[in-house]
């Protein structure tokens, strides 16, 4: 947390005029140095190590005031470590101390150069933004902003989160943007938290306003259930579109010629969530959801109509029922440029061989990752239940002798257990990707779980990933009998990490 002393040390520093005269004819050796070489290192750092440095000497004082970058996140200015829930006296305390901080940055005549980028996350409380907001625009009218990015922030837990709650911060952020219109014309980095846009014109205000946003990312936020959203911004700057645990029913994008990179993590629909029209520029979708018992499963071929260009298909279960169906030839067209493909979260007691069907629909790809979901902190329980259906193993029947996929050269299995389905799976990839070269069967670390003290459910050798030499080995040999492979089997065991 920076203290009262640093915010008192910024509000009573000399201009920087006065700071060179007053400067000592010797200084250290350190602060012999240039400007740009001193900046360079405080770039380096975080903001309250580069506050506290600006103490060391006179000539050091100066130096915050020549920062082209400045991160000033209201967390900093919690006290440490964070309560859990954060008290709303701390959040308030937490503006105050960020308010000082942002108008002692931006003070004249000690701030002489552009700040060419602003990251700024404040807290959505009412008294503070008609503080922040002329401090902001203060400084885009007068040229010392350039860009700037803002997080306007909330504690409030989804769960926790009812409808006039999520509407009076929408009336919040719409009352702020409105207020100070100076924010849209540097605003290229934008997340919003908890902001229901069901009485707002949330098209009008993120893309026909806000002309230079590059970056926007919404975190539970809701249009309505069951209503379509469409952005159609032809002249939008868009390249990235992040989306966590957000309601909309439905997202058309009819138009965002810019959009190179689409992250969908939970959403609440019944069926595809999203649809594509002109999205020419979009290399990366990641899409992340465990399916609730209303959902339907997806046909990814109808979802991903209208891409041409994705490079990276990041799909994640997150250890739940799998959402979609496994298609072939209809998914060859939005397939027909990928390269890296992830599936993810697929739970540790279902088969594997049926993602060799994406496979078949994308021969060009050459990293294949798969991560097998094996939790002990996620046990079926009431909780769970409550939300999502029991766990059903796909009967898919998937003929894994198709076509060969030649440009694979590279497989990750990440949470590798020696199980049968996992050994079957890998022998079958070294069978159809005869110029693989690296298999990487890798180990991963959860708090939750470690928190647990528990030994697997099943102690057998199957459910533990092989650390001693030997144990490898033996694995590698039940990989590759039979088989021709003269590439590498690498462990990587990220617990001992």
């Amino acid at each position: 947390m920076l203290d009262s002393s640093f915010i008192m040390e910024l509000n009573n520093v000399d201009s920087p005029v006065q700071v060179r005269i007053n400067q000592p004819e010797e200084e250290d050796r350190l602060s012999a140095l240039t400007d740009d070489i001193l900046l360079s290192i405080i770039t380096r750092i975080d903001l309250i190590t580069a506050a506290r440095t600006s103490v060391l000497s006179t000539r050091w004082r100066l130096l915050p005031w020549l920062l082209p970058e400045l991160n000033i996140d209201v967390k900093d200015f919690l006290p440490v470590p964070h309560p859990d829930p954060i008290d709303a006296n701390d959040m308030h305390d937490a503006m105050v101390t960020l308010t000082k901080a942002v108008r002692s940055f931006f003070d004249k005549p000690r701030r002489e150069s552009t700040l060419t980028n602003l990251q700024l996350k404040i807290y959505s409380i009412n008294t503070f933004s008609s503080d922040i907001g002329p401090l902001v625009c203060g400084a885009i009218d007068s040229g010392l902003l350039k860009d700037l990015d803002l997080a306007i922030l909330d504690e409030t837990k989804p769960r926790d989160c009812d409808d006039p709650h999520m509407l009076r911060l929408a009336n919040d952020t719409d009352h702020f943007f409105n207020a100070y219109p100076s924010v849209f014309h540097c605003l290229t980095r934008l997340s919003l938290h908890n902001v229901c846009f069901y009485k707002l014109d949330m098209h009008h205000l993120l893309f026909d306003r806000c002309t230079q946003l590059k970056y926007l990312r919404l975190f539970h936020c809701d249009a309505g259930r069951g209503f379509l959203s469409k952005i159609d911004a032809p002249n939008s700057e868009l390249r990235v579109l992040d989306l966590d645990t957000c309601c909309f029913g439905r997202l058309e994008l009819v138009c965002l010629p810019k959009l190179e990179k689409l992250h969908w993590d939970t959403w609440e629909s019944e069926d595809a969530p999203l649809s594509f029209d002109s999205v020419p520029s979009l290399r990366e979708l990641h899409l992340a959801n465990g399916p609730e018992l209303h959902q339907n499963v997806i046909k990814l071929s109808e979802l991903l109509r209208g891409t041409m260009g994705i490079h990276t298909l990041t799909l994640d279960f997150m250890g739940e029922n799998l959402w979609m169906q496994p298609e072939m030839k209809e998914l060859s067209s939005a397939f027909s440029k990928l390269r890296m493909l992830s599936i993810l979260g697929i739970f540790i007691e279902f088969n594997l061989i049926w993602t060799t069907a994406l496979l078949e629909a994308a021969p060009s790809v050459e990293i294949l990752q798969i991560q097998v979901y094996d939790h002990l902190c996620d046990i079926d329980g009431q909780v769970r239940l409550r939300s999502f259906p029991e766990r059903r193993s796909p009967q898919w029947e998937m003929d894994c002798r198709g076509s060969k996929n030649l440009l694979l050269r590279e497989l990750q299995i990440i949470w590798f257990k020696p199980l049968k389905q996992q050994l079957a799976f890998t022998r079958a990839m070294l069978e159809r990707a005869p110029n693989l070269q690296k298999i990487i069967l890798r180990d991963e670390s959860c708090e939750a779980c470690d928190d647990l003290g528990q030994p697997p459910p099943c102690s057998c050798a199957e459910r533990l990933f092989p650390e001693s030499k030997d144990e490898q080995e033996r694995v590698v040999r039940r990989i590759t009998d039979g088989a021709i492979f003269s590439g590498q089997v690498i462990f990587e065991d990220r617990k001992k990490l």
